[in-house]
């Protein structure tokens, strides 16, 4: 199975995570399960407006690396500007764990930061909950306790 994270903390966030969803389907990202909306402070500026995520279940064969180009073109679409790194966007697009593989390089999966972000781990529990980290071999329960509490309490579902 393929995870991957849409986010969105600029404009209609709901609406631009839907059309993300609408152009990966169009690009050949079957999706087989959406996570619910779940509600973040900015990281690492709390200041900056609140982010939506998703975790979705894919079982896309098309390549990580043709996934990047896919979802960079998406986000384009959508609006995102390049400004400076966490700046707020219309709309992010990582794959979070790809067919259990470990791959470093220009892609790195599984996403390096997953186990340490509350909007992943959650959405992915939902969706996943027999998840295993395929580099650490932590199951998802192991990587949520792992947060502090107050990552666990700062998560909402809306």
């Amino acid at each position: 199975m393929v995870y991957i994270g849409i986010g969105s903390n600029l404009g209609n966030r709901i609406d631009n995570i839907e059309k993300a969803k609408y152009y990966l389907t169009i690009n050949g990202i079957n999706i087989l399960r959406s996570s619910r909306y779940y509600e973040t402070p900015s990281w690492p500026d709390p200041s900056k407006p609140k982010f939506i995520n998703i975790v979705i279940k894919s079982d896309t064969r098309i390549s990580p690396k043709n996934f990047l180009k896919v979802s960079k073109l998406i986000e384009y679409k959508l609006g995102r500007k390049k400004k400076f790194l966490n700046s707020p966007r219309t709309c992010d697009i990582d794959i979070i764990s790809y067919r259990n593989k470990v791959i470093s390089g220009k892609i790195k999966i599984p996403h390096e930061r997953m186990s340490k972000r509350n909007f992943v781990l959650i959405p992915l529990f939902e969706i996943a909950p027999n998840f295993v980290h395929p580099k650490t071999n932590k199951n998802i329960k192991k990587l949520i306790f792992s947060l502090s509490n107050k990552d666990i309490t700062s998560i909402k579902y809306i």
